[in-house]
């Protein structure tokens, strides 16, 4: 019998000192605080423009490609071979930059996102981490990343509007239309 009162007192005293201890976990929605800062409109109005941009190369190449094309075929059957095999390699040559500037252009279109979105991503995470620690919080999930396999909503704290007055942004209500998020 004193061995069971023992016993039972030691359980009761781990369990009150795990209480005395207990661990805040916090959820947000970074992609929703991304989206509804102002730095990340403004970004991704800067790279439409840069879209439009390398587009407008683009096309000028693919004319230039046009041009030539119905030059060759219009003039196809006055010209000797050797006229023929130098029009078919400029068509060729042409044809070439076209993709490989096509190609560079994606590049340097991942490039510009990366820069234009890196310090805008940095900014709320540095936020989400400054709440945390001011909160006391061990852990914060992001439904974002979807890695959650249950969530007990009244145990974790959405941190998400801290985190706005933190950044100076507000979400779109419950049930309002999305806001865009950037490309990634």
């Amino acid at each position: 019998m004193k061995n069971l009162l023992k016993l039972t007192l030691a359980v009761v005293m781990v369990m009150c000192s795990t209480s005395l201890f207990a661990q805040k976990f916090g959820r947000i929605n970074s992609q929703e605080i991304f989206a509804s800062m102002p730095e990340t409109k403004s970004a991704e109005t800067e790279l439409q423009a840069y879209a439009q941009e390398l587009s407008a190369q683009i096309e000028t190449l693919q004319v230039e490609f046009n041009t030539k094309y119905q030059e060759y075929q219009k003039n196809e059957a006055t010209w000797n071979e050797s006229i023929k095999q130098l029009k078919n390699k400029e068509l060729v040559d042409i044809d070439n930059r076209i993709r490989e500037f096509q190609q560079m252009a994606q590049q340097d279109m991942m490039k510009k996102q990366e820069e234009l979105l890196a310090p805008i991503r940095d900014k709320a995470t540095n936020a989400i981490n400054e709440v945390a620690k001011a909160g006391g919080y061990i852990a914060i999930f992001d439904e974002t990343a979807g890695s959650l396999a249950y969530i007990d909503e009244a145990a974790v704290v959405d941190i998400a509007p801290e985190v706005c007055a933190k950044l100076g942004v507000t979400l779109p209500a419950e049930g309002a239309a999305p806001a865009a998020t950037p490309a990634q």
